[in-house]
């Protein structure tokens, strides 16, 4: 048999605002347990595992998981920004398909504080001083917490390149609401309209409303991954396989080309996902059910061009026809996305793996999507790191 990863097992709880969450340790302990017993393992299977947090001190993991179990395996402590997740489940993947484990952990967990994000280190160099310039640069000094002004200023930028409408931002926003009312796991399942996110609190006038950021959030999610010949050895589920996974970094494009949507990772995400096309033999046209990172409605729009789902300059188009949405060409978000689950930044790209695993398996209820066979999955950290995933059912 060969090392290809299968999808095991697959758990998450509920997200919540800051100060009505367990603790982290709580939080990434109940979502490996769910893990686990979906797949019908013991914490004793287990024979490395990846945990992802950003804001935390050194082994979090250990901390986590020996509420589980202390078997002395291997645990390596994850941080790259909102991709921190899927940065673990990567990293799990490669162990599982190198053949150096049979059954990887990949969990992540976030206990966030309320407010816009924020460096926690004030007397070193921050990762983002590059970021911030290129910014300042570009967009001026808006009056706004940084993550806005990074993403509202591509969300600008694309307004200005291809008259893109603010009302557009708004339709993302209302359709992720829609899907939310299906998913008992959303922080937010309040259908809003795209008049009622129109209506709300401007944060930067003519480029966002507040409706259109997701909020801080915390929780907790994780996955199992094993190779073939242990899902046939303990009769494990198999239907769901990574097919093919890339991560990217930033390209001298980032600040070169002078473009917020550079900054905030456009040409990651279209080289990540060229790379798992051509390492799968898959066309994006071939893929049923998307989660990505719509951190804010501005990026889920960019991503939908950067992955190739609609050609760059289309995504007004694309959301005008309904083909993000039941219905349409792909389904995007069916969880609710970032927007209404919530993000729990070291948590997210494993609640996007855990929404996908359960959308091919068949198993994701009233948010199904209807025949879902492939399946993709979008994680952006700025500073900067992408991973994109394609998973296909058996």
């Amino acid at each position: 048999m060969s090392h290809e990863a299968i999808v095991a097992g697959v758990g998450m709880i509920k997200f919540a605002k800051p100060g009505a969450s367990e603790s982290y340790d709580q939080m990434g302990a109940a979502a490996v347990r769910a893990a686990l017993k979906d797949a019908g393992l013991s914490y004793e299977d287990v024979q490395q595992a990846y945990a992802g947090y950003v804001y935390g001190d050194s082994t979090c993991g250990q901390k986590a998981l020996y509420h589980v179990g202390m078997s002395g395996i291997p645990i390596i402590n994850v941080n790259n920004n909102c991709s921190t997740g899927s940065t673990a489940l990567y990293m799990a993947r490669q162990a599982i398909e190198s053949g150096m484990a049979d059954c990887v952990l990949a969990v992540g967990f976030e206990q966030m504080q309320p407010g816009a994000l924020t460096s926690h280190w004030t007397d070193r160099p921050t990762p983002f001083d590059d970021f911030d310039t290129a910014c300042d640069t570009l967009v001026g000094h808006a009056e706004v917490p940084l993550a806005l002004r990074y993403f509202g200023g591509a969300g600008k930028s694309h307004m200005e390149k291809f008259g893109t409408e603010l009302a557009d931002f708004a339709k993302i926003r209302a359709k992720a609401s829609r899907h939310a009312t299906r998913n008992p796991l959303a922080l937010f399942a309040k259908e809003v309209s795209e008049a009622e996110v129109m209506a709300a609190p401007v944060m930067w006038d003519g480029v966002m409303t507040r409706l259109m950021a997701c909020p801080p959030t915390c929780g907790g999610a994780a996955a199992i991954l094993c190779s073939e010949s242990f899902a046939a050895k303990h009769g494990l589920n198999a239907t769901v396989k990574i097919k093919a996974q890339a991560m990217t970094t930033d390209y001298v494009s980032t600040f070169e080309a002078q473009d917020m949507m550079q900054v905030v990772g456009y040409d990651m995400t279209a080289a990540a996902a060229k790379q798992v096309q051509e390492a799968s033999g898959i066309s994006i046209e071939d893929v049923d059910v998307v989660e990505l990172h719509d951190c804010f409605a501005h990026n889920e729009l960019i991503t939908y061009e950067g992955l190739g789902l609609t050609p760059e300059g289309t995504a007004q188009k694309f959301i005008a026809d309904g083909d993000n949405t039941y219905g349409g060409k792909f389904v995007t978000n069916p969880s609710g996305g970032l927007l209404s689950k919530g993000h729990p930044l070291g948590a997210t790209g494993l609640a996007q793996c855990y929404e996908l695993t359960h959308q091919l398996r068949g198993t994701a209820d009233a948010r199904q999507v209807e025949g879902a066979k492939t399946a993709l999955q979008h994680n952006l950290g700025l500073g900067g790191a992408c991973v994109v995933t394609l998973y296909q059912a058996a």
